[in-house]
C-alpha cells in the first residue's frame, strides 16, 4: 500500500517497483525471473516504498537495487549482511532485503552470513546460486561441484562445495527455503512466505548462468528429468514425487529412502513438518549428485521455519530499559564528561 496524501492508500502493482534503469544482465540470465517475482510479491507486503531498502554486495546479482524503485545500497564484496544489520538496528521499522550471490555470500561474506543467521534480524535474504563467479568471468565458486572445470580450475576444482542451507541451519537460521529461477510459481510462493516471516529468511535460488555455467541445474528444471529429481515440499503432506506421482520417501531411522507407491502405502511416507529441526537437517543433506540413478530427489520449498526473538527487538528493549532506569540522557553532557578544567 502507498500513501498518497497522508490519508488515502492505494494498491501497488509490480510496475510500481520497477525503476527507470535499463536491466543489464545477459540475455537469458535467470536473474530476470528472480527480479520479476520479487517485484510481484512486494505489492502484497503492504509496506510503503519509502520503508523498503534493498542491500547488495558485489556480483551480477548485486545490480538488483538499481532495478528496484525503492531505497537501495550497492555495498562492497560480502558485506551486505553487515550493512543490513546496521540498517535494521538503527531503523527497525524498515523492510530490509539482502540480495547476494554464492560467491559474494559464501566466500568473503561467509562469516557475516553465519552471524546474520544466528542474530535473526527481521530481514529477507535472497541467495542467487549459480555455482560460478559470473561477474568476474567464470571462476569456480564455493558452491561449484567437485571437479568443476572453470577459468580458475582448468583441471577441475578440488574444493568440497558448501551446502548453503545445511550451513544456514547449523548457524540457527529460522527460515530456510529453496526455489529455482525456472519455476516462477514456486519461487513466488516462497518469496511470499519469506517476506511474511518475522526473522531472517534465507531463500536459496538455483539460478542459471547461461554464459559461464549453463545447464548446471538442468536435472531439476528440465521437463524430462524434473519429476524424478525434485520433490516439492508441503507442510503436513506426504513426500510424493515422480512423473506419475508413483514414488515416495520414507525414513528408515534417520535415513531417507525411495519407495515405489505400488509397494508401499502413502500412510508410511515421511510427512513434511517444516517446524522439525532434526528432519530439516536430513532434508538439507538430501544433496546427492543428480546424475546418479539412485540419487534422492532434491527438496524444494520451505525446508524449515521457526519463531525466535529478533536482535533488533532485544536491542530496542535493552535501550528502553536503560532509559527507564537512568533517564533519556544528554549527549552534550556525556561528551563533556565529569572531569574538566578551565584555562584563564
Amino acid at each position: 500500500m502507498k500513501p498518497t496524501n497522508g490519508n488515502t492508500l492505494y494498491k501497488y502493482t509490480a510496475k510500481d517497483f520497477a525503476s527507470d534503469q535499463d536491466v543489464k544482465w545477459c540475455p537469458g540470465c535467470g536473474d530476470y525471473s528472480i527480479l520479476k517475482q520479487v517485484q510481484s510479491v512486494l505489492p502484497e507486503a503492504g509496506v510503503p516504498k519509502e520503508k523498503i531498502v534493498f542491500i547488495s554486495g558485489i556480483g551480477c546479482s548485486s545490480r538488483f537495487p538499481y532495478y528496484m524503485d525503492t531505497y537501495g545500497i550497492h555495498g562492497i564484496h560480502g558485506r551486505a549482511s553487515a550493512i543490513a544489520s546496521g540498517v535494521k538496528a538503527a531503523n527497525p521499522d524498515l523492510s530490509v532485503w539482502i540480495i547476494t550471490g554464492d560467491g559474494d555470500f559464501l566466500s568473503i561474506g561467509g562469516n557475516h552470513m553465519i552471524h546474520s543467521m544466528r542474530r535473526n534480524f527481521n530481514v529477507n535474504i535472497v541467495l542467487f546460486n549459480n555455482q560460478i563467479y559470473g561477474l568476474t568471468k567464470g571462476q569456480y565458486s564455493p558452491t561449484s561441484p567437485l571437479g568443476s572445470i572453470s577459468a580458475s580450475s582448468p583441471t577441475g576444482s578440488v574444493d568440497h562445495p558448501f551446502n548453503p542451507l545445511a550451513l544456514a541451519l547449523g548457524a540457527e537460521g529460522t527460515f530456510l527455503a529453496r526455489g529455482m529461477d525456472r519455476d516462477p510459481k514456486l519461487l513466488r510462493d516462497i518469496m511470499l512466505r519469506a517476506q511474511s516471516h518475522v526473522g531472517t529468511s534465507l531463500v536459496e535460488v538455483y539460478q542459471n548462468c547461461n554464459v559461464f555455467n549453463d545447464g548446471a541445474y538442468a536435472p531439476f528444471s528440465e521437463k524430462d528429468t524434473k519429476p524424478d529429481k525434485t520433490i516439492m515440499l508441503e507442510h503436513g503432506k506426504p513426500m510424493i514425487f515422480g512423473a506419475e506421482n508413483d514414488k515416495g520417501i520414507i525414513l528408515d531411522g534417520f535415513t531417507p529412502r525411495i519407495v515405489n507407491l505400488s509397494e508401499a502405502s502413502a500412510d508410511d511416507l515421511w510427512i513434511h513438518d517444516e517446524h522439525d529441526k532434526i528432519k530439516a537437517a536430513i532434508l538439507t543433506h538430501m544433496f546427492d549428485d543428480p546424475r546418479r540413478e539412485d540419487a534422492l530427489p532434491r527438496p524444494f520449498g520451505v525446508l524449515y521455519q521457526e519463531d525466535r526473538f529478533r536482535y533488533e527487538e532485544m536491542l530496542e528493549a535493552q535501550i528502553e530499559g536503560q532509559i527507564q532506569r537512568q533517564g533519556k540522557g544528554d549527549l552534550d553532557a556525556l561528551l563533556q564528561g565529569t572531569s574538566h578544567w578551565s584555562i584563564n
